[in-house]
């Protein structure tokens, strides 16, 4: 019940288009792929703040401290 086979995704994308029509479903799908582009970018620009930060803080620490941890 829970799982689309063909037949439902191409009836799915037959009432989006009619629905919407193929200027708006294209137009759609590309700010889908933007969105997805953006997040990637956000992501990887998030994970290489964190690394920077943690290499910074690592630095910081004294070597008496490093002993404690």
């Amino acid at each position: 019940m829970g799982r689309f086979g063909i037949t439902e995704i191409l009836v799915i994308g037959i009432v989006l288009l009619v629905l919407f029509g193929r200027g708006k479903v294209s137009s759609l799908m590309g700010e889908v792929g933007r969105g997805i582009t953006a997040f990637k970018k956000g992501v990887k620009d998030g994970s290489e703040e964190i690394e920077s930060a943690s290499a910074s803080a690592a630095r910081d620490v004294t070597p008496a401290e490093k002993d404690k941890v």
